[in-house]
Parts: structure tokens; C-alpha cells; sequence
């Protein structure tokens, strides 16, 4: 966290908590909700600053809820997920990188979500019969050959990733927390 937030957080510890106002798409873009777009149900605009979007990523943490949030000085801004709090890209130099630029780390489990939300395309070529039939439920096992490592990709529905994993998507929609 930045130092001039931590000083913004102790001299105005008691500021309210803001919900709505800032999302995460499933492409680990950054999107600002105004009252329009919340009242909408619109994704937002995406923010393309490059100061702004990293200040966001270096503020970005967790609270005991699991409820992602961005500490804007004072203010711990809510953030609505897309899909999960971290979001990968690929990088030519780093391999698998986050959205908030650090290095994505050991890969040690992969997931496809029923919705198709996660590809993941391995070093070998699989063949397209064999893929659909692991999607329909047949047998054998898909697996991911990265960085050395053969990791078995599991099914996983989309709904049943928070759970899972500990985190809130939308915590605009529970109670406020100040």
C-alpha cells in the first residue's frame, strides 16, 4: 500500500466505505460505475490512466469477508467482480502475469468454468474430438503442461467459484460494512 495512503487512512480513519462505484471485468480491466451505469446495470467506463490504473493495483487488498476492495486514501472503495479478484494475461518476458502487473507465480491448478470462462492452451496439441468430449463429461482427464509441470484442469461452475476460493463478487450486495 501506498505510504500516502496510510497517511490519508490515519489522519481520516472514520470515512464511509464506497460500494458500486468500481468493478473488475473478466479481461482484469478496471471500470468506473457512475450513477448512471450503476442504475443501468452497465459495466462501466474502463479506466485507461495508466497513474490512475496502477495506483489502483498497488492499493488493491482483501478485507476479512473477502470482499476486494480499493484503498483511495481514506476511502476503501468496493470493487464489483466479473469473474475472480485476479484476472491473468499472458506476457512474452514473465509468462503469466495479473491484472495488477505482478507475476502470476507457480501455477499449480487449472479450471474451466461450465460457462467456458478459462482457457488454457497447453504446449502439445490436443485434439478438438478429445477436448469436446472431456466438456461433455466423458472420460479421461484434460491436463496443462506449463513451465514443466503437468497440471490436471478440473471442472468448476462459475457460481460455485466464490465459495470456493473465498471471495465476494458483488459487495454491493451485502450489507454496509463502515
Amino acid at each position: 500500500m501506498d505510504d500516502i495512503v496510510k497517511q490519508a487512512m490515519a489522519k481520516w480513519p472514520n470515512v464511509p466505505y464506497c460500494y458500486g462505484w468500481l468493478a473488475l471485468d473478466a479481461r482484469g480491466t478496471w471500470r468506473m460505475r457512475d450513477e448512471a451505469a450503476q442504475r443501468a446495470g452497465s459495466p462501466g467506463d474502463k479506466l485507461t490512466n495508466a497513474a490512475l490504473v496502477g495506483f489502483i493495483a498497488r492499493n488493491y487488498a482483501a478485507d476479512e469477508r473477502g470482499c476486494w476492495y480499493f484503498q483511495n486514501g481514506p476511502q476503501r472503495v468496493y470493487v464489483n467482480l466479473e469473474t475472480t479478484p485476479f484476472v491473468a494475461r499472458t506476457d512474452p518476458a514473465q509468462g503469466l502475469v495479473l491484472h495488477t502487473g505482478a507475476p502470476l507465480g507457480t501455477l499449480d491448478a487449472a479450471y474451466l468454468t461450465d460457462a467456458g470462462g478459462i482457457v488454457l492452451r497447453a504446449g502439445q496439441t490436443v485434439a478438438q474430438e478429445d477436448v469436446m468430449a472431456w466438456l461433455d463429461g466423458g472420460a479421461g482427464e484434460l491436463a496443462l503442461r506449463w513451465q514443466g509441470a503437468r497440471i490436471v484442469v478440473e471442472r468448476i461452475a462459475a457460481d460455485d467459484m466464490p465459495g470456493r476460493f473465498g471471495f465476494v463478487r458483488r459487495p454491493d450486495q451485502l450489507p454496509a460494512q463502515d
